[in-house]
Parts: C-alpha cells; structure tokens; sequence
C-alpha cells in the first residue's frame, strides 16, 4: 500500500488486476479510435503506468490488440449466453440486439478485428476461429434444446454449416450497417433473425 499526495492510501494492484485494467483502457481506446490512431503512450498514461509496464504485459501493440479483442469476445458470448427453457426464437433476437448494440459501440475495434481477421493476421485469426467456434457451439445448443426447432434440427446433418454460414452472413451484414446505416438497428435485427430462421426452420 502506497499513500498518495492527499494522505490515502492507493491499493497496489495484482498481475491479473492490472492486466484487466489495462485490456479495459485498451477496449475503450479502440472502440473511440481506429487501430492506427491508439498508441500504446496512451493506453499507459490513461492507466497511470509506464510505458515499460505495459510492454512487460503485452510486447507489441498488435499483442495488445489481439488482447483487448480475445476478452472482448469471451465477453460477448457471455452476454449472448443461452438461457435455459426460453424458446430459440426469442433468445435469437435478444442475443441479436446484444450483438449490434455491442457492434455499434464499438464500431473501430469491431472493423479492426476483421480487417485483420481478412488481411491473414495469424494472431487475430486463432482468436476469431476460436470465437467462431464457440458462436456456433452456443448457437447449436439453443437450437437443440427448443421444443419446436431442436427435434428437425438434429435431423439435418448440414446444420452446422449453415451456422457458420450464417455468422459469416451477419458479419458482412453487420460491417455495411456500421459503413453505412441506412438501416435501423431493428431492422438488421429482423433481417438477419430471418436468415438463421430459414435455414434451421422445418420445411
């Protein structure tokens, strides 16, 4: 515990609630900013350490980068979790809105992660296959645990690639509204809704 000037005592944080601090600043940052225009000066200023600290936790900016997006995706699919006997339906839209208000706020580090996801960057590429996957997994389960969807769905072999294909639509979806916002946040919630519908729903 070290005092501060106004005689308090300040809190020394640990190695895992310094990293937390850090990848929270870093969050806020890129979602303000485009990747080019956050600098690793300021994440440190922001949080009060040095520059050095900073590297000893993350050794390049890209590090740190691919950091701030694996924890905010963890965070997503925790914030779109199932929710056990609410019908996929409903669950869809929710964890739709969730989504495009998350991606809406966070309209820079959510281009910047794909860009690099399209341009081949190794690192964000092993975070966003892992996210994939987990995406998929969450989606599959809701699927197969609703009584009017989950006993056709466990019928149809080529579920799960219309799963991925379907996140993969949303994405590019989800990229031009925030380009261009013509449309409403509820009606990108509608279209892509129906899209997973379509192809999961009995014929």
């Amino acid at each position: 515990m070290a005092a501060n000037q106004g005689g308090r005592t300040r809190r020394r944080l640990s190695t895992e609630e310094r990293r937390e601090q850090l990848l929270s600043v870093g969050a806020r940052l890129f979602s303000e900013s485009p990747y080019d225009e956050v600098w690793i000066e300021q994440v440190a200023e922001i949080a009060g350490v040095s520059r050095g600290l900073l590297y000893h936790y993350f050794p390049t900016k890209r590090d740190f980068f691919a950091a701030v997006v694996e924890r905010e995706s963890e965070r997503m699919l925790r914030m779109t979790a199932a929710v056990p006997g609410v019908p996929a339906r409903e669950q869809l839209a929710a964890g739709l809105d969730t989504f495009l208000e998350y991606a809406h706020a966070h309209a820079h580090g959510f281009r910047a992660f794909h860009r690099a996801d399209a341009a081949g960057d190794r690192t964000i590429r092993r975070i966003y296959q892992r996210a994939l996957a987990a995406q998929e997994r969450q989606i599959l389960a809701t699927i197969a645990a609703d009584p009017e969807l989950g006993e056709e769905a466990r019928r149809r072999p080529d579920l799960r690639l219309a799963v991925r294909g379907w996140l993969a639509f949303t994405t590019a979806v989800c990229l031009e509204w925030l380009r261009r916002s013509d449309l409403t946040r509820e009606q990108v919630r509608d279209l892509c809704a129906r899209a997973l519908l379509g192809v999961i729903a009995p014929p």
